[in-house]
């Protein structure tokens, strides 16, 4: 990477961006796409960050390196997927339908939001949840009116059938916190984004092949397409400012100056961007995760996922080749051997689709010790703002403060609100769709649908 010494106030602005994961990319896509002059780095060999597929050697096949459930209602998803040309990478999305199975009673049943905003469907007991009538679920209004350090196990009565099968199992796997910690508000914004708009907003994208060949290539095949610049291998090692602004990025092997006209966005995990920006206050209390890969080919008619009451597994999904399981908020089980956790998980997936228990096949266990941030009340409060303090640095990531937790869904729309307030500020596009949840105007000669022609049109 050659160094820019001087900084050239003839030339187009530019915007730089470091790190390449979903919020990079996001924010690089979206800006790319209005003509801005886009440069990506990235400090690893391959972008995509903690969302991403690889080839695993033990296994001998491709797998993700987690599990990420995309829904129909992840607006600012879909309008990534959408903008990047990768809708029909997914599966052909079926009924708006989640289904669980309590592996100490086994019983089994299928939670099914009915169509349009009013829950008419909760009259119906095939559609709730076991044991839980209508009213129960008005509670969780309660939520929304939640102080700022309610929790959901203060704020909703916990000794309910609800609770325990569905607030409780939706709250670990959205954010990656337990029901006594996590934030009240916070999940009131999941359910309001999704169970709360019906059907239409519930309906789950699944890539068909992995989460690089449907999140991260179609991506950097759309940056190249329109003249990003992409630098893998490329460290940041300090920014220098200078003026009151970003003057400098100094790199692990050169430096680029930045011209006055010049953005930059910082989309790196939260304790990278604590090191590189004085004064930064970021989440500093993390919550692991665990995913076990089993190299096994259900049949066809399994469910694609479903939810894992009285477990230790939380969630099981079918693909291809691959069994994979998915416990969040894993703090009692991330200091198991592998041997243990595939012993283990492997019992609950026999459980759940009917196989027997005692051929484990090959597995390939990964821990995220530092997946996301605990998302208590006090750690919301550590969330910085997408603009900082310098007029030209931006900050991205699920980190930031997007309204949401630490999910793909929240990631990328904080990409898009760095995006936006670049293209507000410096580049004086029309605010036409320039909010922080969706990206800026779709170019008129491309082929990207209004969000609400990409649900309707859902392969």
């Amino acid at each position: 990477m050659a160094a820019s010494s001087i900084a050239d106030a003839s030339r187009p602005p530019q915007v730089h961006i470091v790190g390449a994961g979903l919020a990079g990319l996001a924010a690089a896509v979206d800006l790319a796409a209005q003509g801005c002059h886009v440069s990506l780095y990235e400090a690893g060999p391959q972008a995509g960050g903690r969302c991403r597929s690889f080839v695993d050697s033990e296994l001998g096949c491709r797998i993700d390196n987690g599990n990420h459930l995309l829904l129909s209602g992840n607006t600012s998803a879909l309008a990534y997927i959408n903008r990047i040309g990768a809708l029909d990478t997914f599966e052909p999305a079926g009924e708006a339908a989640i289904p669980f199975v309590d592996v100490a009673t086994g019983e089994r049943w299928t939670v099914r939001p009915g169509p349009g905003r009013m829950p008419w469907w909760l009259l119906d007991a095939a559609r709730r949840v076991p044991g839980t009538r209508a009213p129960d679920y008005f509670a969780a209004l309660r939520l929304r009116f939640a102080p700022h350090e309610g929790t959901v196990a203060a704020m909703l009565p916990t000794d309910t059938a609800l609770f325990h099968r569905l607030w409780e199992p939706i709250t670990v796997a959205a954010l990656n916190t337990g029901a006594s910690e996590a934030s009240a508000r916070l999940v009131w914004r999941i359910l309001a984004e999704t169970l709360g708009r019906g059907a239409a907003a519930c309906r789950p994208l699944l890539p068909s092949l992995g989460l690089s060949e449907s999140l991260v290539d179609p991506a950097l095949a759309f940056l190249a397409r329109h003249g990003g610049r992409v630098r893998f291998g490329a460290r940041l090692k300090a920014l220098a400012f200078t003026g009151g602004r970003v003057g400098e990025l100094l790199f692990d092997e050169a430096a680029v100056t930045l011209a006055p006209q010049d953005s930059v966005i910082l989309a790196v995990p939260a304790a990278i961007a604590e090191r590189l920006i004085p004064g930064l206050t970021v989440p500093d209390d993390y919550a692991p995760i665990v995913n076990a890969h089993f190299r096994y080919t259900l049949p066809p008619q399994a469910a694609v996922f479903t939810g894992v009451i009285g477990a230790t597994a939380e969630w099981v999904f079918r693909k291809r080749d691959i069994v994979s399981v998915t416990v969040s908020a894993a703090d009692r089980i991330v200091g198991c051997s592998a041997g243990e956790l595939r012993d283990v998980l492997w019992r609950d997936v026999a459980l759940v689709h009917g196989l027997p228990p005692g051929s484990v096949p090959p597995a390939r266990i990964i821990k995220e010790r530092r997946a996301t941030f605990r998302a208590t009340p006090a750690q919301l409060r550590r969330r910085p703002a997408t603009a900082t303090n310098w007029p030209n640095l931006h900050l991205a990531g699920d980190y930031v403060e997007t309204g949401l937790p630490a999910t793909i869904e929240g990631a990328i729309r904080s990409g898009f609100a760095a995006a936006a307030q670049i293209r507000q500020s410096r580049f004086r596009v029309p605010a036409t769709q320039l909010s922080t949840v969706q990206p800026g105007p779709m170019p008129a000669h491309g082929t990207s649908r209004p969000i609400e022609d990409c649900q309707r049109a859902l392969p």
